[in-house]
């Protein structure tokens, strides 16, 4: 089939969609009912729906009394069960997949259920969907006359007495349906391949005579992987190799600090759009050109609530309180059998009609040694602000507290890996410290006269120092991440003695 008769009529197929995604937007509250409702009938039989009595649950506010909020570490003697093979525990059809998620601060390994309609109404639908509306904003796209250069999880998935488990990634890529494999690249073997360096020139050797016209992964593994690429090419950009690339389609970590690089590696007319997606389901996506939010989506059979941080009470709302520019945490209900589970992200709403969302971190990714409640977000922006400043790019960093001593106020130190230094540390220095306390108040009020804190430190890491830190831990590749605020000082002190 000709490939610019399949960009017409996938485009066509994809498009129908809208008015679906339009219906969500409009009555998002009763779509939202729906899903809930939905999801108690499924489950009302099994373990969990017979123990909180599902059967008599019929709104929000008998859902929210009956059951308990959960997290992993609560929930795990539930999804323990399911492993070693007991069935209709917490949901009613079988859960074959489990996706294996290191997280980023902890070394033991999560396995986070997916079950068959967590695959094919969540995962796979927003798939579509993510096409659905990028091409419903670009009348003029091309995407389907090629191939989306797909960079997964490193995890090839391995079974046990017919249970599989492995990166999310890659549970998705073995069962993808064969219209998506038709229209990705690599392929699956490559693609599920779990050593880095072979897995990377794999997919050189057998992408670069491909029509490329998308792109889709976690920037920093993205950003090797292309550096690579024009390296061995000898190219400048992307684009010189790729001249039909249009879009890259990113998420897993804020782009803010990678947008600058993107933008020098893949040339000119490239468009970005923004995805946000986990092991426990897919939750938003990017639904204009040029946004930095999303739209959340509320059709996926996952039930939303938010937890309003820096309260006393930890209230707990659903969609119908929210309220805009208030850091919320996430829950969620799943067609994974999860049941109020907290995700650990945080979140912002940039607006409510519809409703759109920013990723502001994590619940366990701040900084409070000293009373600062540093966010990740006062860092990203404050980085990114010092960064354009000096004209500066960076790889990767972290942070972490030095604590006070006898003799010493305390102060946040950060290690860098720069791109392209500054030509003055000091004053890059002394301009974040700024930034921060601009941002954030507590931590200007902890600055004042150096009393509890004093100015931040900046440590320069080597070249691939957090990429050489990843491959000791067995993290390269795919959804791993360089924990960027940490509490305490076990990563920092690991990376700066290989430093």
């Amino acid at each position: 089939m000709p490939f610019s008769f399949l960009n017409t009529v996938t485009t066509w197929f994809l498009k129908k969609r809208m008015h679906q995604i339009e219906l969500f937007k409009k009555y998002p509250l009763e779509v939202q009912n729906e899903v809930l409702i939905s999801l108690l009938k499924n489950a009302k039989n099994t373990e969990f729906g017979i123990k909180y009595n599902f059967n008599s649950i019929n709104n929000y506010s008998s859902f929210s009394k009956n059951i308990p909020l959960t997290d992993y570490e609560s929930f795990f003697k539930y999804i323990e069960r399911s492993i070693k093979g007991e069935s209709n525990i917490f949901w009613n059809s079988p859960i074959k997949w489990y996706a294996q998620s290191s997280g980023t601060t902890n070394s033991k390994s999560k396995f986070i259920p997916v079950s068959k309609e967590s695959l094919e109404e969540c995962h796979y639908k927003a798939g579509k969907d993510v096409l659905c509306l990028y091409v419903n904003n670009n009348e003029d796209s091309n995407l389907f006359s090629g191939k989306s250069l797909r960079l997964g999880g490193s995890k090839k998935l391995y079974e046990n007495n017919n249970y599989y488990f492995g990166d999310l990634s890659a549970i998705l890529i073995d069962n993808l349906p064969l219209w998506a494999e038709l229209l990705s690249a690599p392929s699956n073997e490559i693609s599920l391949m779990d050593k880095w360096d072979e897995k990377i020139k794999a997919i050189i050797n057998s992408t670069l005579t491909e029509n490329i016209t998308s792109l889709a992964g976690v920037p920093s593994w993205m950003l090797i992987l292309l550096n690579k690429i024009l390296e061995d090419r000898n190219e400048r950009t992307i684009k010189d190799i790729w001249k039909n690339l249009e879009v890259y389609f990113h998420g897993g970590v804020n782009f803010n600090p990678y947008i600058n690089q993107f933008k020098s590696v893949l040339g000119e007319d490239v468009r970005f759009y923004e995805t946000y997606n986990a092991s426990e389901g897919f939750f938003a996506i990017q639904d204009r050109n040029g946004s930095d939010d999303m739209l959340l989506m509320l059709d996926y059979g996952i039930y939303f609530e938010f937890e309003i941080l820096n309260k006393l009470n930890h209230e707990i709302i659903n969609l119908s309180k929210v309220k805009l520019d208030t850091n919320y945490a996430i829950i969620i209900s799943t067609n994974a059998g999860l049941w109020r589970y907290k995700i650990g992200d945080t979140i912002k709403f940039t607006s409510l009609n519809p409703f759109r969302i920013k990723i502001t971190g994590r619940t366990k990714s701040f900084i409070n040694a000293f009373g600062e409640e540093l966010i990740i977000e006062n860092a990203e922006n404050a980085l990114n602000k010092t960064l354009s400043k000096h004209k500066s790019r960076i790889v990767e960093y972290t942070v972490a507290p030095s604590f006070i001593s006898k003799k010493n106020s305390g102060y946040h130190q950060w290690l860098i890996e720069f791109e392209k230094k500054p030509l003055n540390i000091s004053k890059f220095c002394e301009d974040l410290d700024s930034n921060l306390q601009e941002l954030n108040s507590d931590y200007k009020s902890k600055r004042f006269k150096d009393i509890t804190m004093k100015s931040l430190e900046i440590i320069i890491a080597k070249e691939k120092l957090f990429f050489d830190w990843l491959r000791l831990k067995n993290k390269l590749g795919g959804q791993n991440k360089i924990p960027r605020l940490s509490n305490d000082r076990v990563i920092i002190e690991e990376l700066i003695k290989l430093n």
